[in-house]
């Protein structure tokens, strides 16, 4: 059997080819249904590159006074739909209590019984975000332009599947519902939030470790905790070569990127269209300003 060349995507097509190579349904559906939730268990469940990791990082800082002795943050906060890909035993003993999971799970297919937070971004730096983020582990920089990426990216219109499904679940007694752009705004309240409910005592010496450890400085400096590690070495088994960059940390800058007028207008677009009825806004800016 010839082994297939372990090469970045320099196109579209080719990137397509990637992600349909590296798919897992099967595994995926048993990593799902194999999650046993805890009635205190913390599920992070943002749309993807909507402040994630950084969630993460709060809430493992602060159930564990600020360990850092990981390789992968979605070790010790391991990521449900991945689990079986990566052999890990998604009910396992944790660190500490309470136990944390990631997911980017729509509401409905989010098994249930836990305690969720979710974090809302705007649409246009969650998808550009994402643009910088396979950029130099699934395709080649300078390859695909950011547009072209986005175009692709948003066809399938999950973002505002996700963001319905959780929209409607915002006031629920063990879903707590934030902001990306108010997180930025106010670390601090975040962190009050965060630890308020999780049932975490946050006494001054841990309020001021979790400032420090969910800030961008101290993040950056071990941004290779934060880069999927665990995720990109499997893909470099079989599927790209190595060197990746999967780095996460970057900037998060809240409405700086280089998408077109064209393309931002078709994002906002596809906001009116698929959640201004839903969320009575015309604009996510309107949204997040009512819930500050």
């Amino acid at each position: 059997m010839i082994e297939r060349l372990r090469k970045r995507a320099e196109s579209l097509k080719e990137l397509r080819a990637l992600f349909l190579r590296e798919s897992d349904p099967k595994g995926r559906e048993r990593s799902i249904a194999a999650y046993k939730p805890q009635p205190s268990d913390i599920v992070i469940t943002p749309f993807g590159k909507s402040g994630t990791t950084w969630t993460q990082q709060i809430f493992h800082t602060l159930r564990t006074r600020g360990d850092m002795a990981f390789d992968d943050i979605s070790r010790v906060v391991p990521w449900i739909e991945t689990a079986d890909r990566l052999n890990l035993d998604i009910n396992a003993d944790q660190r500490a209590e309470p136990r944390g999971f990631k997911s980017h799970l729509d509401y409905d297919a989010m098994p249930k019984g836990a305690k969720y937070i979710n974090v809302i971004r705007h649409p246009v730096d969650a998808a550009f975000s994402s643009f910088k983020f396979m950029e130099g582990w699934y395709f080649e920089p300078g390859s695909i332009k950011a547009n072209e990426f986005v175009q692709l990216s948003t066809a399938d219109a999950g973002y505002h599947k996700h963001f319905t499904g959780w929209w409607q679940h915002r006031n629920d007694a063990n879903v707590l519902y934030l902001v990306y752009e108010h997180m930025k705004q106010d670390l601090e309240g975040t962190i009050e939030k965060i630890a308020s409910f999780c049932h975490i005592e946050l006494d001054d010496e841990l309020f001021d470790i979790t400032v420090e450890h969910a800030s961008l400085p101290f993040m950056l400096n071990y941004k290779d905790r934060f880069d999927d590690a665990m995720l990109r070495e499997l893909s470099e088994k079989t599927l790209l070569p190595t060197g990746s960059d999967s780095a996460k940390v970057r900037e998060g800058k809240v409405g700086v990127n280089d998408l077109s007028k064209e393309t931002i207008e078709m994002l906002e677009k596809l906001w009116r269209d698929n959640l201004a009825s839903v969320t009575g806004f015309e604009t996510y800016e309107s949204l997040i300003a009512s819930l500050k």
